[in-house]
């Protein structure tokens, strides 16, 4: 059976529903369990169909929700400053639009295109914002395929032909690393995040290349999961090592982390920054209300989400919304860092 032959009745019976059950269901309708919906919408994915995508005009070029999925676990997302003031930029410009923003928490990204797929069907969301890119990133090809209005939050090597925005991550790591050499440093770490993450790699080649050009033989990484127990255990590694192999400066690439590793080092009785100098990624409130307070690679993290939103609405009016930098982070020193004793 091919898909332009299938009709609601075949989803109702594949599902084992009525045909006024899948109405309901793709016309987003009360009365209906979040099971059965899922069973229709898995039923109609599987045969192919999909209402008349004239229905979509129906509503004009209005918009009442966007879609955003994020695959972390729920209690790190609440604790990381980094995505409360993301989504608080985005909610600023969804607002101006009288516009909700339906968030999902999922464990796959492979879960993430199937709910990004049934969302679109079921005219849930008239667009859909996507973060955390991996290489060969499983959402590019349903979203390219539905033609979805998205932006994607990821270096353009990542996200295929969406729209994307996106930090200039390898310059600040430049930045960073540099900034710790020139005050003396030879001995640098880097806690970095998950390293299936593209801009993890791309971090973390930036790192290597920095170290290189520098001559920093010492210079070494650690992949973590952002949570502030694996920057702890990271730093703990680290700073356990014998006294010439030990680095003298800690980068990490988030603030939680960062905030860890100071407690570890005071645990451990060494003085931050006369023993060892931290510096962390994201200048949250965190990075201000430690002692000594921690150096940061600095950027507009409510702002991003906010353009982030704009270059949506861009993308959804047809207006041509381009891929583009927000401006590259910049490193703000405080007590944290010092020249190495």
């Amino acid at each position: 059976m091919t898909s332009l032959r299938v009709t609601i009745r075949d989803v109702a019976a594949r599902a084992g529903v009525s045909k006024g059950a899948v109405s309901l269901a793709f016309n987003h309708k009360p009365g209906l369990s979040e099971a059965t919906r899922d069973r229709i919408f898995r039923a109609a994915r599987d045969l192919g169909w999909a209402p008349d995508p004239t229905a979509r005009t129906l509503a004009g070029s209005r918009v009442d929700v966007v879609g955003l999925a994020v695959c972390r676990p729920a209690r790190l997302l609440g604790l990381e400053p980094f995505y409360m003031e993301f989504v608080s930029g985005v909610e600023s410009v969804l607002t101006e639009h009288s516009c909700s923003l339906l968030l999902r928490l999922v464990r796959t990204v492979e879960e993430e295109a199937g709910l990004l797929e049934s969302w679109w069907r079921a005219r849930r969301i008239g667009g859909a914002i996507l973060v955390d890119f991996r290489a060969d990133d499983p959402r590019v090809e349903p979203v390219e395929r539905l033609r979805i209005p998205a932006v994607a939050v990821g270096h353009p090597s990542l996200t295929g032909s969406l729209t994307s925005v996106w930090t200039d991550d390898a310059s600040a790591v430049g930045e960073a690393v540099r900034y710790l050499a020139a005050l003396g440093h030879r001995r640098i770490a880097r806690v970095g995040g998950a390293a299936a993450l593209g801009h993890t790699a791309i971090r973390t080649a930036a790192f290597d290349e920095a170290a290189r050009a520098l001559g920093l033989a010492g210079a070494r990484q650690v992949a973590t999961d952002f949570s502030g127990d694996a920057g702890a255990r990271a730093t703990r590694a680290l700073l356990t090592a014998p006294p010439g192999d030990r680095p003298t400066a800690v980068v990490y690439d988030n603030d939680i982390m960062a905030v860890a590793g100071l407690a570890v080092a005071a645990e451990m009785g060494l003085r931050v920054p006369a023993d060892v100098s931290l510096l962390a990624w994201d200048d949250s409130q965190l990075c201000r209300l430690t002692r000594p307070t921690l150096s940061a690679m600095s950027h507009d993290v409510h702002g991003f989400g906010a353009e982030v939103a704009r270059t949506l609405f861009a993308v959804i009016a047809g207006e041509g919304g381009v891929s583009h930098p927000v401006p590259t982070p910049v490193l703000v020193p405080r007590g944290s860092t010092a020249p190495p004793r």
